[in-house]
């Protein structure tokens, strides 16, 4: 097994990162309301890491801050689009990296708070972005997207990249002609290159049992391990709290709008099943169950990712701050 000095905790983020504490874990954890207690002490502000805290009228099923608790401590990349704007994880890295430096010029800590894997996986391992876009080659593409059909690209990409062309629904047009931008402009398929890159920064991670003991004291990522009985009863009353603050009515004014919601905004729990509630396809009791079970479902999701970023350690909320404590200056 490969054996390396532990590396401070300060170097363990990629830049300009370095400094910055995340926590994050599966959603109804309660990481809301721990990371602004551990703002206070630390002195710290807040950069949301969660995808769905970024559209403006997602507010309940969001489970955002509440506006009170924003005034404890200040928060940023919360209420920054409108519900019709889309946002990748390439934009958010960038935006929280902005919010980062400004922090840290005022001399401020910077602690994340979400649960989104995505971007937890970006903050703590980076992002693969491969070449530049190039102008001419896209337009092509999207001309021949348009004569020939979203299949004939599909296909064509599948001849030349196989793993992105089963990865990829056939009507992902964006990614589709990204995979294929990247092959031309290369030679290499965009697959190969992402393995490439999970592997650089897999072999970061490569510890001894020793250095994982003591790197586990020294994390400034963590997730919030709760005991699974205790984690789904958390998220059970917690949709059912926020039914009763106006989940419904929520859903009811986003769907009136003159515009509809972008295609990552859709993806918030609660919001597609209170769409068919209002649509009468299903009773009120019904899609109560139905968010439940499937919120149940995206914290088992969640924990799985985390699992499997060694860069993120497991903690309890009582022990957040016992790990934190020794590495902060």
């Amino acid at each position: 097994m490969l054996q390396r000095r532990l590396k401070p905790a300060t170097t363990m983020l990629p830049s300009p990162f370095g400094k910055a504490l995340v926590l994050t874990g599966p959603t109804g954890s309660g990481k809301t309301a721990l990371g602004i207690e551990h703002a206070q002490r630390l002195g710290a502000e807040i950069i949301s890491m969660d995808s769905m805290a970024l559209y403006r009228g997602l507010d309940i099923g969001a489970a955002k801050p509440t506006p009170a608790e924003r005034t404890q401590i200040r928060h940023h990349l919360i209420d920054v689009l409108d519900p019709w704007e889309s946002a990748s994880v390439a934009w958010w890295l960038e935006q929280a990296r902005t919010c980062c430096q400004e922090i840290e010029s005022r001399g401020q800590r910077v602690l994340f708070v979400g649960g989104t894997p995505l971007y937890s996986k970006a903050l703590l391992r980076g992002l693969f972005e491969g070449p530049p876009a190039d102008a001419a080659l896209r337009r092509r593409l999207l001309d021949e997207a348009e004569c020939l059909g979203a299949a004939a690209l599909h296909d064509r990409l599948a001849q030349v990249d196989s793993h992105s062309a089963t990865r990829l629904h056939i009507n992902d047009r964006r990614r589709i002609i990204r995979a294929l931008e990247v092959f031309e402009l290369t030679g290499k398929p965009i697959s190969a290159w992402q393995t490439q890159w999970r592997e650089t920064s897999a072999s970061d991670a490569t510890l001894t049992d020793n250095d994982s003991i003591a790197r586990a004291h020294a994390a400034p990522a963590l997730w919030l391990d709760l005991p699974r009985s205790e984690l789904y009863d958390r998220i059970n009353r917690r949709v059912e709290a926020m039914f009763a603050a106006g989940l419904v009515e929520e859903v009811r004014t986003l769907l009136s709008l003159e515009r509809p919601l972008s295609k990552e905004a859709t993806q918030a729990l609660g919001y597609k099943e209170v769409s068919a509630y209002l649509d009468g396809k299903q009773g009120l009791a019904e899609t109560i169950a139905l968010v439940q079970t499937r919120t149940r479902n995206f914290a088992k999701r969640q924990i799985t990712w985390f699992r499997h970023l060694p860069q993120c350690r497991p903690a309890t909320s009582q022990l957040t701050w016992d790990v934190w404590h020794p590495t902060i200056k």
